[in-house]
This record gives structure tokens, sequence and C-alpha cells, in this order.
């Protein structure tokens, strides 16, 4: 696998190797250890998650607040989405930046996105299913969303407004500029 950093460095892309013949292929899609080593600390995931959406459906930007912060690994296993990660750590020299890659079960590539920022994705293909692996439990009182459409941000979602399908709650989420200090750049949310 190769772990890729991304303008915001804390962010990976992972491009996992192929192995193909004639009668198919194997892809190793997780590797606890080479991840580790990779992002410089310890992860312990707790929970897998699988979402089946239609094209234009955008969910996002979320995240998990501290005590319950999650480190998200995302994938694309059938069809392919744009995914969206923004920086939200106060403090930070790319506070307020994002990261944007699109995923594909053709292209099997990964995205790790640690604590302190918000995800998101728009479905690009007529369908899509999306996974992923996080290193905390969901929690309802911990829920928090940053506007999709922030002009702050500048998203370029590539599907029109038009065509963008949202639940009642991502469209009504704070910009980043009324999020606060949920996450603060100098502490370490990997800290036991």
């Amino acid at each position: 696998m190769k772990y890729i950093q991304q303008h915001i460095p804390e962010v990976l892309l992972i491009e996992p190797q192929v192995h193909g013949d004639d009668r198919g292929c194997f892809v190793e899609t997780f590797r606890q250890d080479l991840l580790e080593q990779a992002i410089g600390y310890k992860l312990n995931f707790v929970q897998d998650n699988e979402s089946k959406s239609a094209q234009g459906i955008l969910r996002g930007l979320h995240f998990q607040c501290p005590p319950f912060a999650q480190s998200k690994l995302v994938r694309v296993i059938d069809g392919k989405v744009l995914d969206v990660v923004v920086d939200i750590r106060t403090g930070s020299p790319t506070f307020g930046q994002q990261v944007s890659v699109q995923l594909s079960c053709e292209n099997r590539q990964q995205l790790f996105i640690p604590r302190g920022f918000a995800h998101g994705f728009v479905v690009l293909s007529k369908t899509a299913t999306f996974v992923y692996k996080v290193d905390n439990y969901y929690s309802a009182e911990c829920e928090g969303g940053l506007a999709f459409d922030d002009d702050a941000l500048n998203i370029d979602w590539q599907i029109e407004r038009s065509h963008l399908q949202l639940s009642d709650k991502d469209s009504r989420q704070p910009g980043v500029a009324e999020l606060g200090a949920i996450f603060d750049y100098s502490v370490d949310y990997y800290a036991d």
C-alpha cells in the first residue's frame, strides 16, 4: 500500500496494491500496522459503517466532538463519490482548508481522516456504497456538522446545487466561522 500525504499532511490518501490475473483480483484493504506507521500513532478501530446512496445525495460535513471524536478510514466498494475533508482545528495552519478526492470501486483508493476534521461526500455515480471504519463510538450528544455550502470553504461538489439532495439536518449546519473552538490544534486527541 502507498500512503500519500495530502496538502493537509495529517490526511492520507491510501492506494492499495491490486494483484490480478484472468481469474480476478486480490486486494489487501487494511493493515493496522502499516497505517499506524504512516500516521505515527496507535489506532483502535471499534466500529464499521456502511451507507448506500443515490446520485446527488450529499452526506456531510460531519464530525464527532470530544470526548467522542473519531478518526475515519473511508472507501467506496460500489460506485463513485467525491470525498471532502475540512480542517476544523482552531490554530491549525490549515484551518478551514479542504482535501477533495474521488473515491471509487475502480480506483480502490481510501482516505484516512484524523480527529479534528469535518467529513462529507457526494455521490457522483448512479448509486454508491460507502464504507468506513471509526476509532470511537457514535454519540448523538457529540454529533457536529459544518455547512456544505459555506462561502468561506468554497467547495466544488462537482454537481449543480439544484441536483444535490441533503437531509434537513445537513442543510442547516453552521459555517466554519460560527463553529467555535471545538478542536484545538495544540491538543493531542490520541493521548490516553
